[in-house]
């Protein structure tokens, strides 16, 4: 029902279940309706009782008034129940100043109704008095000629039994009501709540035993909308859980292989340190590949950082011009790559972007492109209307390659013996992503690979949010 959770100040809080909060509101609503109902029935039950008993002394009194024999009679002070009314006391009245008469009349003091009745300023007057004994009654009085009056008083004690075993039978009703709604509100909370208990269950057991298996999800209310949720939370937990785990496994077989042979130099320069029979050249060379391999594995690092930012762009993003970045790009990709020359023509393009990032996704297609390019061979670069086309001069991406080519660590048959971790093409389709963009691989009209990138402008960017 409930659970006690500490504050940090050290108290405790409770807060119950939501299947008792539920039957509390129910029980509440309902109880709130039941005794409203049950009042107003009093109310109106009350009202009507008075209503009729004043209906009925109104038209008693006129009967008797049409009747002057009647009033003298009364006056004289025969009991009433010679008359036919045992239950009420019959009083005749006068503006003379003789006061009442009659048998047996109650002690209690007449007002200004009964005074106006007497003088002829209201034909009637109904209302209750109450005697020096506490005893109530209801009290009709009429004309009975000039300057006289007559009053029929009965007393209220019936009516207020009436009422009050009324009042009791709708009070034990109204608690038996209380409690079937309580009842009803606790089945209703259990009932309708199952589908989210056991939600819960399946959820708890998923975060232990860490199984991503899809929940089941019957009917189409709002728990199976919650459980549909749920399931593609699951898909998406173990499409992430999958590519890093790919991306440990790739990672751990690309990492192995210039470890391996950067420790393998390593053990050659150890065991040749007091070898002076190895030649100053084959030292020289031991060291360049040392630094070679070390160069390739923190390239490698680098780009498995790069590739490990699953996520939403969160770096500085400002205004770029994609012309400019692309020279830089140029730039840097000139100095490394001897003996390839550049075609490069550029047309100014704006794009809401991380600067850093769209010069590496270039810089890597540079790359790729010189990788592949001959000797002395030419890389065609373009950027017209925000497409950014790379052409190199070499042999080409097949066919049964292009779809896997932005893939981590994908490499096609005839580039695993060439140099690369085979993540740069990966990290390009990463950066286009998170800009909004694409990137495709084609075959360059001169023959080699052309792959395009497209970016949205300043002004498709401003639209699109």
């Amino acid at each position: 029902m409930r659970s006690a959770t500490a504050w940090p100040d050290g108290r405790w809080h409770y807060r119950r279940s939501l299947a008792s909060r539920v039957a509390v509101l129910t029980t509440t609503a309902l109880g709130v309706s039941i005794a409203v109902m049950a009042l107003t029935a009093f109310l109106v039950m009350r009202q009507q009782l008075m209503s009729s008993l004043d209906q009925s002394l109104l038209d008693r009194a006129h009967k008797a008034t049409a009747n002057t024999t009647l009033s003298r009679i009364t006056a004289q002070g025969v009991p009433p129940w010679m008359l036919g009314a045992a239950d009420v006391r019959v009083i005749f009245i006068t503006a003379d100043g003789q006061g009442m008469s009659g048998a047996d009349p109650p002690h209690f003091t007449l007002g200004q109704p009964e005074y106006d009745v007497v003088t002829g300023r209201k034909e009637s007057a109904v209302r209750t008095l109450v005697t020096e004994e506490g005893e109530r009654y209801r009290v009709a009085t009429v004309q009975a000629g000039r300057r006289e009056a007559l009053i029929l008083a009965q007393p209220l004690a019936p009516n207020d039994r009436t009422l009050e075993k009324l009042g009791g039978v709708l009070f034990v009703f109204g608690a038996l009501g209380v409690l079937a709604a309580l009842l009803a509100g606790w089945l209703v909370a259990r009932n309708g709540l199952r589908p989210v208990r056991r939600l819960t269950t399946s959820v708890e057991r998923i975060a232990v035993t860490e199984d991503l298996t899809p929940l089941r999800v019957e009917g189409d209310d709002e728990v199976a909308r919650l459980a549909t949720a749920f399931n593609q939370m699951l898909l998406a937990l173990g499409a992430s859980r999958d590519r890093q785990r790919r991306l440990v496994a790739d990672a751990s077989h690309e990492l192995r292989t210039p470890l391996t042979s950067l420790r393998t130099n390593l053990d050659l320069l150890r065991q040749a340190e007091g070898n002076t029979a190895l030649p100053a050249e084959a030292r020289l060379e031991l060291l360049d590949d040392v630094r070679g391999q070390i160069e390739e594995l923190s390239a490698l690092v680098g780009d498995l950082v790069e590739l490990a930012r699953d996520e939403p762009m969160t770096r500085t993003v400002a205004e770029v011009d994609l012309a400019a970045v692309v020279e830089r790009a140029v730039t840097r990709v000139r100095r490394r790559a001897q003996g390839i020359a550049f075609d490069v023509r550029l047309a100014p393009w704006r794009v809401v972007g991380d600067a850093s990032g769209l010069e590496r996704a270039v810089t890597n297609l540079l790359d790729n492109a010189a990788k592949w390019s001959p000797t002395e061979g030419t890389v065609t670069v373009r950027l017209e209307q925000g497409v950014l086309t790379v052409d190199d001069q070499g042999e080409g991406v097949a066919e049964a390659d292009r779809p896997h080519v932005f893939e981590r660590f994908y490499r096609a048959e005839e580039s695993r013996a060439m140099p690369g971790s085979g993540l740069g093409l990966a990290i390009v389709r990463q950066v286009v992503d998170r800009h909004g963009g694409r990137v495709d691989v084609t075959e360059a009209p001169g023959g080699g690979a052309r792959f395009a990138l497209w970016l949205p402008g300043v002004a498709a960017a401003t639209t699109a949010g």
